[in-house]
């Protein structure tokens, strides 16, 4: 929290912080895709050409940290700015009688800004994160979901989970985005922390989900294309935390450090992103990029740096 609020201090001190009103947009279009159990380690050493081609020729850290390393709360955190302590997202499970978060997300400023929301899950816990009239299009595929057994920690404990494939949330997202074309879009790919649990970060089962993932980016990116919009959109992508052995709750750096990428309208070619950057910061930069005004104050911060006419 000290860091978080010298953050704070620091883009508000620098104008970045604290968007006016009338902040013009930066893109029309962002779209956020999250790679589940992405751990930066592992996905320096799968094949993942087209992410790492994404990486390479935009901006890009593979340092970033997630704040807790847990699916929905560290999505919450991406997806409010804010870390636990105040979006109070602390479970990891779809328990409806829990309700809605209570903190903005990114929807709900982007909705109240007049933009077009869409949201593409491979897990319905992420039920939590729609509140009411913020998101156009949720699509959790239930039917197209298969049970799975899973524990956070790799130990005995476990819980079933329904899971849809990247491949499938791509599909349907790719279908959308060209016949909608959304302001903001945010995208969950799940496979890596799905075989990531069953056979080990290190497995050669896992080497293959992470490629089905790139797939899956892929499908994506060609539908932006396709879209008309590529010009006129940036693609952020991130993870809700690593893992290593079979779990992921640890808070070893394998768990906690996670690729941080922009590309698109505006982004600097080829760029290391010198700063610390947060999960959180997700959130601030894609409210930033489409000029919306924050609802309540973020903990994380536009990343500035990754973009033209930004700092560094």
């Amino acid at each position: 929290m000290v860091i978080f609020a010298f953050r704070i201090i620091v883009l508000a001190l620098t104008g970045w912080f604290v968007l006016p009103a009338n902040a013009a947009s930066r893109t029309e279009h962002v779209f956020i895709i999250s790679i589940d159990g992405g751990a930066s380690w592992a996905i320096q050493n799968a094949k993942m050409p087209v992410l790492k081609q994404v990486a390479r020729e935009g901006a890009c850290t593979w340092n970033a940290e997630t704040l807790i390393p847990q699916t929905l709360p560290g999505h919450t955190s991406m997806l409010t700015g804010v870390g636990t302590d105040q979006h109070k997202i602390v479970w990891n499970s779809w328990i409806p009688s829990n309700g809605v978060v209570t903190f903005p997300t990114v929807f709900t400023a982007a909705k109240a800004a007049g933009l077009s929301t869409a949201m593409f899950a491979a897990k319905e816990k992420f039920q939590h994160l729609v509140q009411p009239g913020t998101v156009d299009y949720f699509d959790y595929s239930r039917a197209a979901a298969v049970v799975v057994l899973k524990s956070d920690s790799g130990g005995p404990d476990v819980r079933k989970e329904g899971v849809v494939s990247s491949r499938a949330v791509a599909t349907n997202a790719a279908a959308y985005i060209v016949s909608h074309k959304p302001n903001l879009c945010f995208i969950h790919l799940a496979d890596p922390d799905t075989v990531g649990h069953a056979f080990g970060w290190e497995s050669s089962e896992e080497r293959k989900a992470f490629a089905e993932t790139d797939a899956a980016v892929e499908v994506i990116l060609k539908a932006v294309r396709r879209a008309g919009i590529a010009k006129r959109s940036v693609i952020l992508i991130s993870a809700d935390h690593g893992g290593h052995g079979k779990g992921h709750s640890k808070g070893t750096p394998q768990d906690m450090i996670i690729p941080w990428i922009a590309s698109g309208q505006g982004v600097k070619k080829h760029f290391s992103i010198p700063e610390s950057v947060h999960n959180s910061d997700v959130a601030a930069t894609a409210l930033w990029l489409l000029g919306v005004q924050p609802l309540r104050p973020l903990e994380g911060v536009p990343v500035v740096s990754a973009f033209k006419g930004g700092r560094n």
